[in-house]
């Protein structure tokens, strides 16, 4: 059995256009991005001139009115282009997700003035964007967040620390959510604050197990003047602007991770069906044959469920319940389907000589980020049953 290339999924594409813009896609992915992923990574480099390059083909605002420099797309399809990208590499493909998550507050909750102002030059300017809710002390339960927004004439003044943000010390601009009123989710107004503000420094990134190149950051935020022009939304309107960031935001993680399982798949398969023991190919072992069909299964059934919600969501519909379905199927299936690729690549699946080990240590992150996967739980109970009792 001759060893196996592995072949671009076979896509289900709404239009002409959308079938041309993953051909694009996978041009720039060959030529600038994976073919640097493993050595940058390794050397924690963050890649910019990957999403100036993003940028300047379109893509850092694909799910947007093209009014405003956007692309137009439909999730369905603005979701298979990150699965492309962060099959690649995680940090480019879960950069762009972050990005739009950063612009969503902008683009369906500010101004028309606000929108016209900003959104160009955040979607197709060159501009990269970072998304501010988590806290040192306030992670899960968003809503006791303590960074503090105080009106100042016709200014905010906002001072406090967030955490683990993606972009940190990088982004252009940030969304940032803060506390402008009582204790609790009500008391919670959305901001858009520009990167180079006098009072806004980052920390040294953290030391992570994966996505070395990707900077995640603590922010400081010292008295940081803010114009009124930049609050997004109604004063206390911050906590559902950020809740209906996170429901699209969670549907772009489940795309990035069945992203890093096809990924991890595909390696599966190639060295399995090149790897030559007791006179034969490994897939000829039974083992090992279940096992690929096990993980090509999942990563199947994973961009199958991210895509329903998708389309739930571009029919105006209610997904939230899907897209937490999603998130926390599809970031267990690149899990659970990474550490398999390593255990088909036997000892070298545990050297960085192949990618797998590197998918495995990605993999882990999207179970966390943006709502861990109990919190997902948690959220789809909700809807099954309705709030937990007090």
């Amino acid at each position: 059995m001759p060893d196996r290339a592995p072949q671009p999924v076979d896509r289900n594409l709404p239009t002409e256009e959308s079938r041309d813009l993953i051909a694009l896609v996978r041009d720039i992915v060959q030529r600038e991005i994976a073919p640097r992923a493993a050595e940058e990574e390794d050397a924690g480099h963050f890649p910019r001139d990957n999403f100036s390059l993003l940028s300047e083909s379109g893509l850092l605002g694909l799910p947007y009115d093209s009014e405003y420099g956007g692309g137009d797309q439909p999730y369905e399809v603005y979701l298979q282009v990150l699965e492309e990208l962060a099959a690649a590499r995680l940090t480019v493909g879960l950069g762009v997700s972050v990005h739009s998550l950063a612009c969503h507050a902008l683009a369906n909750y500010g101004t028309k003035e606000q929108r016209t102002e900003h959104l160009p030059a955040m979607l197709g300017g060159g501009l990269l964007g970072a998304y501010c809710l988590s806290e040192p002390s306030s992670g899960s339960d968003a809503a006791s967040l303590r960074t503090k927004a105080v009106r100042d004439g016709d200014d905010w003044v906002i001072t406090g620390t967030k955490a683990w943000i993606t972009h940190g010390g990088v982004a252009d601009f940030y969304t940032v959510l803060a506390r402008t009123g009582t204790d609790g989710a009500r008391g919670i107004t959305a901001f858009l604050v520009p990167g180079d503000s006098e009072g806004l420094s980052a920390a040294a990134p953290e030391k992570k197990m994966g996505m070395k190149g990707s900077p995640t950051a603590q922010l400081h935020f010292d008295g940081v003047r803010v114009p009124d022009s930049r609050r997004i939304g109604e004063e206390g309107q911050g906590f559902a602007i950020a809740l209906s960031a996170l429901d699209s935001g969670r549907l772009g993680i489940a795309a990035c991770a069945i992203g890093v399982a096809q990924a991890a798949l595909d390696e599966a398969v190639s060295y399995a069906t090149g790897r030559q023991q007791f006179g034969r190919p490994i897939a000829d072992f039974q083992g090992l044959r279940f096992m690929l069909a096990d993980m090509a299964t999942k990563v199947e059934a994973g961009r199958s469920l991210y895509l329903a919600a998708a389309r739930l969501r571009d029919a105006g519909r209610p997904f939230s319940q899907q897209a937490a379905m999603a998130k926390l199927f599809c970031t267990d299936v690149a899990m659970q389907v990474t550490t398999d690729a390593v255990q088909v690549l036997g000892g070298y699946g545990y050297t960085a000589d192949f990618p797998v080990e590197r998918l495995m240590r990605e993999a882990k992150v999207l179970q966390i980020v943006e709502g861990t996967n109990q919190i997902q739980r948690m959220v789809i109970a909700r809807h099954l049953a309705g709030p937990e009792s007090r």
